[in-house]
């Protein structure tokens, strides 16, 4: 069984991917936790939050991984719950990159913010999405896994993914 997680910024094309894979392999997706979490706030977050955030998106891809069979898509997970909150905070709860460490994919698919920026209320960054991009690459490289870069047209995408995918299936985790 293996576990791909869809990261980078915001509005990069990850949940419409993680569910154009989902269907394409037959596999379960975790949907992004914070998303709905921010968007009960009106989008304001601050630091006692991603605990509750942490512990909800692990409750997500737990669940996803439980329904598959020999593959998972989870549309992020904690790797983005870290490099949001060293972002804006300077910091992250230890427990938090911890678990992020312990808990990391097989397989890490970076989407570049290289699609249309779509406001919804809960995004607040498209004016910095090559820089939230670049620390994503930055904390994928730190933490030693294996990932690859996808962009282009959603065709493109989804193309890259799904070898990037059967790669990994392939080699194991």
């Amino acid at each position: 069984m293996i576990k791909v997680v869809l990261t980078g910024s915001e509005s990069s094309g990850k949940t419409e991917l993680a569910r154009a894979l989902g269907a394409h392999f037959h596999a379960p997706v975790a949907e992004e936790f914070v998303r709905g979490y921010a968007a009960e706030r009106g989008g304001v977050l601050d630091f006692a939050d991603h605990g509750p955030i942490a512990r909800g998106q692990m409750e997500a891809e737990d669940a996803a991984v439980a329904r598959a069979s020999d593959i998972a898509i989870l549309d992020t997970d904690l790797v983005s719950t870290v490099v949001y909150c060293e972002h804006y905070f300077g910091r992250c709860p230890t427990w938090i990159a911890d678990e992020a460490r312990r808990r990391a994919a097989d397989l890490y698919l970076l989407a570049r913010p290289d699609v249309p920026w779509v406001a919804d209320g809960v995004r607040d960054r498209g004016h910095r999405r090559d820089e939230m991009h670049a620390l994503f690459r930055r904390k994928l490289d730190d933490l030693g896994v294996r990932w690859v870069e996808i962009g282009g047209t959603r065709s493109e995408r989804l193309a890259r993914a799904i070898d990037a995918v059967t790669g990994a299936r392939s080699s194991g985790p």
